[in-house]
């Protein structure tokens, strides 16, 4: 016999968006169950950067938009929360830079000047120099100039660690999803041995969001996929960096972040330009001298002759757009009892959740007094991939 289940929100897809909005709706009393096919952040959240973008680097070629405007605000509510009195409290989550930078090679240095001076950045960048340069810079060799961005860097794997201790006892290991249909209409979902019936249906599962809406017979939203290679390095050599490095084009030439891997060494994971179309379309042998030779003339006084080098193939997953271009803001549509959408970036996971609440409270959903949950099967948490890659 299936276990019946009534639950206020039913979310499926356990990344930082599913586990954010799963948290916010448990901080607002409602009752809920967060399902994951694999691992907890094991899609794409654990493979990101960790960069809680200001829209900065939007602004790079031209006037902020409004849609980069949108995500100005990310970093100021992602602070309050790490610091504990925001909409979630996130205190203890590892912050592993309270800044992200850009970097400029002497080439291009001058064209960045004024532009930084302009009123589309202003008091959003600063430059720094000296002992404010990030570890990675300070050399006497570095002729670029720094500007340092209101934005951070957390630490993916202890933010999902939070969000799953905020999720108490709502989180489900299921494979199986299945609709759960009454009158032709559907009223909750079939999970393994589970019948559970929600007011809303939340599918917030990223790559895996297109299986799930082709189950439950839905064509809409279509979703494109893009794909990056990203290149990781591990070695004693290695000092942190957040930065982005900017080249001739709109977008920077390579972005490095820094992570600390179990044996206590530094981690550089690249992506940017690099990663991107050449990159994608290079094996991985190539791929990795591409990114040697790229940190041999950015970076030559950092010593990378011991580093250990893998690449990680990424897929982005994100609602249709034209010409494949990237969207500047948490997407949600809407059908019935089922709510379906990506955050596009990990910075605006409180953006999705904004907009899910924003529905809930249009429609009137009110949490309910659901009966307490059985005991449900855990997923794991998902394990970087420098940690499965290198030694």
């Amino acid at each position: 016999m299936p276990s019946v289940i009534s639950t206020d929100v039913l979310i499926v897809g356990a990344g930082v968006a599913g586990l954010w909005l799963n948290a916010r709706l448990r901080r607002q009393g409602f009752s809920t169950v967060l399902v994951e096919s694999a691992t907890l952040g094991g899609g794409q959240s654990i493979k990101s950067q960790g960069i809680i973008h200001g829209g900065a680097k939007y602004a790079l070629h031209g006037a902020l938009t409004g849609a980069s405007e949108a995500i100005a605000d990310m970093p100021r509510r992602w602070r309050e929360a790490l610091a504990g009195d925001g909409e979630l409290d996130l205190s203890g989550v590892r912050l592993l830079s309270d800044a992200h930078y850009l970097w400029s090679p002497g080439t291009l240095a001058g064209n960045l000047t004024s532009f930084f001076a302009s009123k589309a950045v202003r008091g959003r960048v600063d430059q720094v120099k000296g002992d404010q340069l990030p570890p990675a810079l300070q050399d006497k060799r570095f002729k670029g100039k720094v500007y340092r961005l209101a934005e951070l860097v957390v630490d993916v794997p202890s933010l999902i660690q939070r969000l799953a201790d905020l999720a108490g006892d709502g989180l489900l290991a299921g494979h199986s999803i299945e609709p759960l249909l009454e009158g032709g209409k559907l009223v909750g979902l079939k999970v393994d041995e589970h019948e559970i019936r929600a007011q809303r249906i939340v599918i917030s599962a990223g790559a895996g969001t297109a299986t799930l809406l082709e189950t439950l017979g839905i064509s809409r939203p279509a979703m494109q996929r893009r794909p990056l290679h990203m290149i990781i390095a591990k070695g004693p050599g290695l000092k942190p960096l957040y930065a982005h490095c900017l080249g001739g084009g709109t977008k920077p030439r390579i972005t490095i972040t820094t992570h600390p891997a179990a044996d206590g060494q530094w981690v550089w994971y690249l992506g940017g330009d690099i990663a991107e179309t050449d990159g994608v379309n290079r094996q991985p042998a190539e791929q990795i001298a591409t990114a040697q030779k790229e940190l041999g003339q950015l970076l030559p006084w950092i010593d990378l002759s011991t580093a250990q080098w893998a690449t990680l193939r990424v897929d982005r997953a994100e609602p249709l757009q034209t010409g494949l271009t990237r969207p500047d803001n948490a997407f949600l549509a809407e059908e019935g009892r089922l709510l379906v959408g990506w955050p596009t970036k990990l910075a605006l996971a409180p953006d999705f959740a904004d907009r899910v609440i924003a529905s809930l409270e249009r429609d009137g959903i009110q949490p309910s007094q659901a009966a307490p949950l059985p005991d449900l099967p855990k997923p794991p948490i998902g394990v970087p991939a420098w940690e499965q890659l290198l030694p």
